[in-house]
């Protein structure tokens, strides 16, 4: 599930690809914007942890699940 974060004052946005589900990033989103939590954290495919403070979160988008390409394109 690839997912998306914008962070506010940051030029770029934070991109991961996480093996949770849609529904489970919603939720973890939403409790870290309702106060719950005080940080954002997300863990990607490869276990690192992300972590962004709640109050600086500009938006989250939740993609569907990244294809793999297989072989060589070409140009």
């Amino acid at each position: 599930m690839e997912v998306k974060i914008g962070v506010q004052h940051a030029p770029r946005e934070i991109v991961l690809e996480s093996g949770q589900s849609a529904e489970d990033v919603e939720r973890t989103v939403s409790e870290a914007l309702a106060g719950k939590e005080q940080l954002l954290s997300l863990t990607d495919d490869k276990g690192r942890k992300v972590l962004v403070p709640a109050e600086r979160v500009a938006y989250v988008e939740i993609g569907a699940p990244a294809q793999r390409r297989v072989g060589f394109g070409t140009v």
